[in-house]
């Protein structure tokens, strides 16, 4: 269509210049003795990342690099709000009736996320031995490169609103999707609001609440008589310390996302310490370069709407600010949703890791795979696992094979 447009990340020499200049004048705070990673990002770590920031780090190396993918914007509107320029990644598949996947990140994440997934689900999907994917990997609203609305209310039904639209847009009346985190939630808002379009989605994050006797009886009978597997009893540990150390920043901008804006807006060494702890906290040991560190929140400072407006999603979702009736709340979001096929990636270092009772109650779970190590950010920490898992879950045997109609992956 005429007004899907090429985009090139090109960030302003002066907001570059800009960057440099507050780098340079960080204001550090002091730090207990043997302090360590259970009080926040260590002093010394924030420190030398602020350094080579400023020194070392090439952003235009950086940008060449993203530029490697073709990137575009459209404008897409919900119903109430102005119309937004969205930025996506789009690859197409050259096999006839690839499957179109969209790839949706979280916070702290971005479209970057979903990059080392785009190859080998677009091309090293040959449509004989693994199904090929048309692949779109959005900058959310309000997030990278894409606008923001300066409308209150703007809420996960928007977020999901303006992914189907974008969808439609690029002509596909049905797709599939993949992501946790934010991803996972608004996966969850496609599958109540449009299944007619999003057929099928691949989650890498739990989210669920445990099975009740009057809606889930065979899910609750299993979960009181069969023990845990060790994958779960891990989980049971891991989301303990999510909900009691790791949800404070959780907190803060799900009810005053304007007074931390100030921080993220301000000041880049702020922005990097709130970002790089959960960089840190959420992964499994996954071995961050200074560099990939520095353009992960370089996308987050040079961002359209600025890194302030990225966690606005927190406050609207568990706000209703305009009173609407058909509020997409947390109960919706675990609900079950009939008709769209469901699979489960489980890693043992994410958020909340939940026991698979507990996810099976959302609806026809087809798929289901437990991982060994791997964390939050999984399509990049571990990005042949969840090209593994997609390939399973919507190829030939798979539970949500031929789910897309005239797009199976394959050439015949």
């Amino acid at each position: 269509m005429a007004d899907i447009k090429p985009y090139t990340i090109a960030v302003d020499d002066q907001h570059l210049k800009d960057l440099k200049t507050r780098l340079s004048l960080a204001k550090f705070p002091d730090e207990l003795d043997e302090a360590e990673w259970d009080m926040g990002a260590p002093l010394a770590d924030v420190k030398r990342l602020t350094k080579y920031w400023q020194e070392s780090y090439d952003w235009r190396n950086a940008e060449r690099d993203l530029n490697k993918v073709p990137h575009f914007v459209t404008d897409i509107q919900c119903d109430g709000f102005e119309p937004l320029a969205i930025h996506f990644v789009h690859v197409r598949s050259k096999v006839p009736g690839a499957i179109p996947l969209l790839f949706m990140h979280g916070w702290p994440g971005h479209f970057q996320e979903g990059l080392k997934i785009l190859k080998p689900l677009t091309e090293g999907g040959d449509g004989v031995k693994y199904p090929a994917f048309d692949v779109v990997a959005p900058s959310l609203p309000n997030f990278g490169f894409s606008q923001g609305t300066k409308k209150r209310g703007f809420a996960t039904e928007q977020y999901a609103e303006t992914m189907n639209k974008l969808m439609l847009k690029l002509g596909y009346e049905e797709y599939v999707t993949q992501g946790g985190d934010w991803g996972c939630h608004i996966s969850r808002a496609l599958s109540y609001f449009y299944p007619k379009h999003c057929k099928a989605t691949h989650l890498n994050y739990d989210s669920a609440n445990p099975p009740e006797w009057f809606k889930n009886p065979i899910l609750a009978l299993q979960h009181s008589i069969m023990p845990y597997n060790k994958r779960e009893k891990h989980g049971v540990n891991r989301t303990r310390w999510f909900e009691q150390e790791g949800r404070g920043y959780n907190l803060e901008q799900s009810t005053k996302p304007q007074t931390l804006g100030y921080a993220l807006a301000d000041s880049p060494v702020a922005c990097l310490a709130w970002i790089y702890e959960k960089l840190h906290d959420w992964t499994d040991a996954y071995p961050w370069t200074d560099d990939e560190i520095c353009t992960w929140i370089s996308i987050y400072w040079f961002s359209t709407m600025g890194p302030a407006a990225s966690v606005r999603i927190y406050y609207e979702t568990i706000h209703n600010v305009d009173g609407r009736k058909d509020k997409f709340d947390r109960e919706k979001m675990r609900a079950w949703t009939p008709g769209v096929k469901i699979g489960f990636s489980h890693f043992p270092m994410d958020l909340n890791v939940l026991p698979s009772t507990w996810v099976r109650t959302l609806g026809n779970v087809v798929y289901e795979k437990e991982h060994d190590s791997g964390g939050h950010f999984a399509a990049w920490e571990r990005p042949k696992e969840i090209v593994t898992d997609v390939r399973e879950m919507f190829g030939k045997g798979g539970g949500a094979f031929s789910v897309v109609k005239s797009a199976t992956g394959y050439i015949s």
